[in-house]
């Protein structure tokens, strides 16, 4: 492990990876507008060191894990495939709670079929508000057991569920909402900086919160401080979550190369004290 780097259960990657969910069709629902600029996304993002790439089987469905496929198999050896399940979509697109045992085996066995490998990584458990984690913890820890699957980790959790998890199997990462002005999931990424766990936050750049008008690439002190340090306010947010800790690991997504670019080169923006005081204080 380097200070850019944290592991991801077994594997140690790069602090900044590839989150694939923009590469459907919107809504995430279907094929792209464009698939040969999909497939080019994800091997510029590979040939540029990405070997962190976030996917679900129910992007699409299938969509995504098929054009990683196309695009990238046979995988380099250092490729980290991490998925989740403990959802599904039904044929309107609506997402749809998937959390018995017997569909998330089946969620995970459409996942290595689409991707054409015989183990992942990790696969995220989805929680939603209210689920209790018996059986459907049960059947992860089966799961990895059977050698399916490389690690478990939790998604949309609380502190409490994680707690009661690790008390009983490793969880590899946690994936729970988190950006500069939406924090509420700072105490889990503490408790899993303190427990050694991944935390990997979604909606890094709010973009699922605010309506049209993003609350985080808007808001006039990100502008200033991007403006001042040559950066762009995307850049300056990712390099926010970064710098909070050490087990952070971001999964910005995008469907563009131009884009691409953009978010791995946060990991080489620096914050002074300024930028970090002002940032720290963007939601309070």
């Amino acid at each position: 492990m380097t200070a850019d780097s944290f592991p991801l259960g077994s594997r140690s990657v790069r602090r900044v990876g590839f989150g694939a969910m923009q590469l459907a069709g919107p809504g995430v629902f279907g094929p792209p507008g464009d698939r040969d600029q999909a497939i080019d996304v994800l091997r510029t993002a590979v040939a540029l060191g990405v070997d962190h790439i976030d996917t679900a089987q129910y992007y699409g469905p299938d969509v995504v894990n098929e054009l990683i496929r196309d695009a990238l198999f046979p995988y380099p050896e250092n490729l980290a495939l991490v998925s989740k399940v403990g959802a599904e979509r039904d044929e309107t697109g609506r997402w749809l709670p998937a959390l018995a045992p017997a569909q998330l085996r089946q969620g995970v066995l459409d996942n290595l079929r689409t991707l054409r490998v015989e183990r992942l990584d990790a696969v995220n458990l989805r929680v939603y508000d209210g689920s209790d984690l018996g059986e459907s913890l049960d059947a992860m820890i089966a799961l990895r057991d059977e050698g399916l699957i490389a690690g478990i980790g939790l998604s949309n959790v609380t502190r409490e569920q994680l707690v009661a998890a690790v008390r009983r199997t490793e969880i590899v990462c946690v994936q729970n909402p988190l950006n500069l002005v939406h924090r509420e999931s700072l105490p889990l990424l503490r408790e899993c900086a303190e427990l050694g766990i991944a935390f990997v936050p979604f909606f890094p750049l709010g973009s699922a919160f605010g309506g049209a008008q993003n609350p985080v690439l808007t808001h006039p002190d990100v502008i200033s401080i991007a403006q001042r340090l040559e950066a762009t306010p995307a850049q300056v947010a990712l390099a926010w979550l970064l710098a909070l800790s050490p087990n952070t690991l971001l999964i910005p997504g995008t469907s563009t190369v131009g884009h691409l670019r953009e978010n791995l080169a946060a990991a080489t923006v620096q914050l002074d004290d300024d930028a970090l005081k002002i940032l720290d204080a963007v939601a309070s």
